[in-house]
């Protein structure tokens, strides 16, 4: 079935973020109890450079529409960066087969927990690469559903050189996995999910990957497969097509087989919120966790981002790198201190949490750089669920369009705002559509930087 014209265009994707806006005394309601026997435990395979806590509001969106909390899971990839050559070890990251091994052990440990004889799948661009590399190699009768997200299924690139590198549509890995006449593995149901020319990893000029003017040999099609269901998703960029309302939309349908009750999230009358703490050694992203760190949580005030009393939740990691559980309520906003070694002590400010999570992972903030050597305070504004596009989307921090954010088809997940000394210590407004987020600006003198994290 190739609906690949079709562009999707969900009215309920556009709704006011009202879980973000909480504010003490709203009323919290119960989410529904009736669990969706028939729909298969749900598996969720993150990106590349990722972690599993990107699909937080999606897991928070089925758990609103009835899938019990433990038939669902996400898969953190020890090493989630992909090699520049497939074929050749390369420290912190990892190869199309390490990527293989890992989420076939997730399925089985899904399986054995929920006692299920298959699964759904559900990825975001290189995660989809696993998913079809299992399921072609053996997994089909453990998995009924998968759904790819944004996934190049056709390669970032398409050439004749870096034969060995997994995002290159004519080389080694995506040919065995494109080869025949259908691309998908028959006894699995397929969904891709693509953006209508708004994801920057399915662009004809080079210019998107570094090589401005160089044609990539592929198209905004690329994401599509033969023998899938394929369906557009709008002006939605390459994360959102699989963290987004919209996406979550399609992904609860094609599995469970119905419309969702709802899209907005449901939020619960008392929140518990753990985590782990990664690093990036060798400077390359890592879901390795980082022991002997501290994390401290306070509450602070929406409209200033001052600290009301003192923290909520103080933990040092272990070896596990876990911190947590931290009891908070779900119309607090709040602010995460992590000291982790030889990193900066970071500030994550954060939007009310409507439901409980095992997965609000937190990694330091990268070292003070030559950048930021005349700031007095750096306070960057992050989306991981998105990019931030312009004109498409409302991004305001401190009141102005971010000068590092480009134009155009949305690329940029952070915006960085640099202060003179004079200037640390007042509060930022971070806003982007309607989540908004108040941050204070920490010296920088003092080895501190603050991030002001979206949700949404």
């Amino acid at each position: 079935m190739k609906l690949s014209r079709r562009s999707i265009l969900l009215g309920a994707g556009s709704l006011p973020f009202a879980v973000a806006s909480l504010r003490a005394g709203a009323l919290a309601q119960t989410a529904p109890t009736t669990q969706n026997a028939e729909v298969p435990p749900i598996l969720f395979v993150h990106g590349n450079g990722d972690y599993d806590a990107l699909w937080m509001t999606t897991l928070w969106r089925m758990e609103s529409n009835g899938v019990a909390r433990d038939r669902m899971a996400a898969i953190n990839f020890t090493d989630p960066n992909a090699r520049s050559d497939d074929k050749v070890e390369q420290a912190n990251r990892s190869s199309t087969e390490d990527q293989r091994r890992e989420l076939a052990a997730a399925i089985a440990d899904l399986k054995r927990r929920t006692g299920a004889p298959r699964v759904a799948l559900v990825g975001s661009s290189r995660g989809g690469y696993a998913i079809r590399n299992v399921i072609r190699n053996g997994g089909t009768g453990d998995v009924s559903h998968a759904v790819l997200c944004g996934t190049p299924n056709h390669g970032v690139f398409a050439t004749d050189d870096q034969p060995n590198n997994e995002f290159n549509g004519r080389g080694t890995f995506l040919r065995s996995l494109n080869e025949g006449e259908s691309e998908v593995t028959p006894g699995t149901a397929f969904l891709t999910l693509r953006s209508d020319g708004m994801d920057k990893y399915a662009q004809a000029d080079g210019r998107f990957i570094g090589k401005p003017g160089t044609p990539t040999g592929v198209t905004v099609e690329g994401p599509e497969l033969k023998g899938a269901t394929n369906l557009v998703l709008g002006a939605l960029d390459h994360r959102e097509v699989a963290f987004h309302p919209r996406a979550f939309r399609e992904i609860y349908k094609f599995i469970a087989g119905r419309e969702p009750a709802r899209i907005a999230i449901v939020p619960e009358q008392s929140v518990r919120l753990s985590g782990l703490v990664t690093g990036t050694p060798g400077g390359v992203s890592t879901n390795r966790p980082v022991a002997g760190a501290t994390v401290d949580v306070f509450r602070v005030d929406p409209d200033t981002g001052e600290r009301r009393g003192g923290a909520v939740h103080s933990a040092k990691t272990g070896a596990d790198g876990r911190w947590g559980p931290a009891q908070v309520e779900p119309s607090w906003f709040l602010e995460f201190v992590l000291t982790s070694p030889d990193a900066p002590t970071t500030h994550i400010y954060r939007s009310p949490f409507a439901r409980s999570s095992d997965v609000v992972h937190l990694r330091a903030a990268r070292p003070l750089g030559p950048a930021d050597k005349d700031a007095g305070a750096v306070v960057i504004m992050s989306r991981p669920r998105g990019y931030f596009g312009l004109p498409r989307d409302v991004v305001l921090l401190d009141g102005k369009e971010p000068a590092d954010v480009k134009p155009g088809v949305p690329t940029d997940s952070a915006a960085t705002l640099r202060l003179p000394a004079a200037e640390a210590g007042r509060n930022i407004v971070a806003q982007f559509g309607e989540e908004r987020i108040v941050a204070r600006a920490w010296p920088a003198s003092e080895n501190r930087i603050a991030i002001a994290e979206l949700t949404y």
